[in-house]
C-alpha cells in the first residue's frame, strides 16, 4: 500500500511514523517512510533548520517537487510506502497548497490520511520548533484546511481511500497505522462511549478504557477519545470564573493516564474561550467523518450512579448516524435498566458484557483480515 500521510505543523508526524515503520518492522512488514520536509532540505542544503517555509514560493515549490519525483522513483519498487508530507501551508505567504497534482497522480497513492492532534499540544510543539505567532484559532483554522485539502485530493485519485486519524500519545494508535497500511481489510471500528459527562467516575472510565482497549486489540479503530478538547474547554471556563489568566494542561489520553514524558502545556485562558464554537463544531463534523470511515460503531453504555444509563446525546447521535448510513451498530449494555426502543430498533445486536461482545465477534470471523474470514 502507498499512504500519504498529511497533518499540520506541530504533529511532529516524523517521529511518529518512524515509530509505525519500526513497530512493522517487528511485524515483519517493512514501510519505507519518506519525510518530505527532510528530502527538500537535502536539496536545499544552504537553507537553515527550520527556515525552508521563509524561502521565496518559487523556491518552495522547486525544491519539493524534486524532493517528491526521488519518492516516485524510489518508492516504484517498494511493497508499503508511507509519505510524511502536508496538504496545506498556513504561513508568511498565507495559505497555500503544499503537493503537486501531477506528481501525486504519478505516485498512485492507495490512502491519504491526515492527522490530527489536541490543539493545545500542536499549539505548543508548532511554537517550540519556529518562530511564528499563531493563536489556538488560527491552528484550528488550519487543521480544518488540512482535512478538506486532504479529504479533496484523495477524491481526485480514483479508488484510493481517506481517513482522519488521531495521533495520540499512546503506542496504540502507531499500531492502528500500521495497519492500516498493511493490513487493510481489517475491520474498521468506531469505539462510541460516554466522555465529558463521566470525567469524575473513575471506575466508569475504568470500565469504558478496558473496552478501548479491548476492541483495539482485534480491528482498525477509530477512537473519538484520543482528541479531548472538550475537557480543555471545560476547564477553561471553569477557570474563566475563578478569574485565572492561565492554564496548565498536561498532555493526557483519556481517562486522565498522563502520558510518560509529559510536561505542562501553558495555555490562555481566552484563547481556548475564543475557540470554543471551533472545538464543538469540530468534533461534531469529526466524529461523525469517522463513523462514515469505519465499517462499524461498537457503543458501550455504563450504568452511572443511581442506575441511570450512561447514554450521553453525542453517544446517541452516533448510533443513529451510523444506522442511517448502512452501519452494523452493535451495543454493551450494561444498566439493569432495559434499553429504549431507540436502541433496540436501530442495533444489530446488543450484548451485555464487552466479553460477550469479543465472544460474538471472533466467533462470527471479525477478528483479523475481513478477506481471510470471507466476511
Amino acid at each position: 500500500m502507498r499512504a500519504i500521510v498529511t497533518g499540520q505543523i506541530g504533529m511532529e508526524k516524523k517521529p511518529y511514523l518512524d515509530a509505525v515503520a519500526q513497530f512493522a518492522g517487528q511485524q515483519g512488514e517493512p514501510i519505507d517512510v519518506y519525510h518530505v520536509g527532510d528530502m527538500m532540505y537535502r536539496e536545499g542544503p544552504d537553507v537553515r533548520p527550520g527556515k525552508i517555509l521563509d524561502l521565496p514560493i518559487s523556491r518552495l515549490n522547486s525544491l519539493r517537487r524534486a524532493a517528491f519525483k526521488d519518492v516516485i522513483t524510489e518508492g516504484r519498487e517498494k511493497k508499503n510506502v508511507i509519505v510524511n508530507t502536508h496538504a496545506t501551508f498556513r504561513w508568511r505567504h498565507g495559505l497555500f497548497s503544499a503537493f503537486d497534482y501531477d506528481q501525486v497522480q504519478k505516485l498512485e497513492p492507495d490512502l491519504f490520511i491526515c492527522l490530527v492532534d489536541n490543539i493545545e499540544v500542536v499549539h505548543d510543539r508548532m511554537h517550540k520548533e519556529h518562530e511564528i505567532d499563531a493563536t489556538l484559532k488560527d491552528c484550528m483554522v488550519w487543521r480544518e484546511e488540512e482535512i478538506l485539502a486532504t479529504e479533496l485530493l484523495s477524491k481526485s485519485i480514483p479508488r484510493s481511500k481517506f481517513y482522519i486519524m488521531a495521533r495520540g500519545r499512546h503506542q496504540a494508535t502507531t499500531r492502528t497505522m500500521f495497519r492500516l497500511v498493511c493490513r487493510p481489510d481489517m475491520r474498521k471500528v468506531y469505539p462510541s462511549f460516554p466522555m465529558s459527562h463521566v470525567v469524575d467516575m473513575p471506575d466508569v472510565l475504568a470500565e469504558i478504557d478496558r473496552f478501548r482497549a479491548e476492541l483495539a486489540k482485534h480491528f482498525i479503530t477509530f477512537d473519538p477519545g484520543d482528541v479531548d478538547e472538550k475537557l480543555l474547554l471545560e476547564r477553561a471556563i471553569a477557570a474563566a470564573r475563578d478569574g485565572k489568566e492561565f492554564l496548565d494542561v498536561v498532555p493526557h489520553s483519556y481517562g486522565g493516564s498522563r502520558a510518560a514524558d509529559a510536561r505542562p502545556i501553558k495555555v490562555r485562558v481566552r484563547e481556548v474561550l475564543d475557540i470554543a464554537g471551533d472545538i464543538d463544531g469540530q468534533i461534531y463534523m469529526r466524529d461523525f467523518k469517522l463513523v462514515d470511515q469505519s465499517d462499524m460503531i461498537v457503543s458501550y453504555i455504563p450504568e452511572l450512579p443511581g442506575g441511570i444509563p450512561g447514554l450521553s446525546s453525542g453517544v446517541e447521535r452516533e448510533l443513529h448516524h451510523a444506522f442511517e448510513h448502512t452501519k452494523e451498530v452493535y451495543v454493551v449494555w450494561k444498566p439493569k435498566k432495559n434499553p429504549s426502543p431507540f436502541i433496540t430498533e436501530t442495533a444489530t445486536r446488543i450484548f451485555a458484557s464487552v466479553d460477550e461482545s469479543l465472544a460474538y465477534f471472533e466467533k462470527n470471523g471479525y477478528f483479523g483480515d475481513k478477506n481471510l474470514f470471507g466476511n
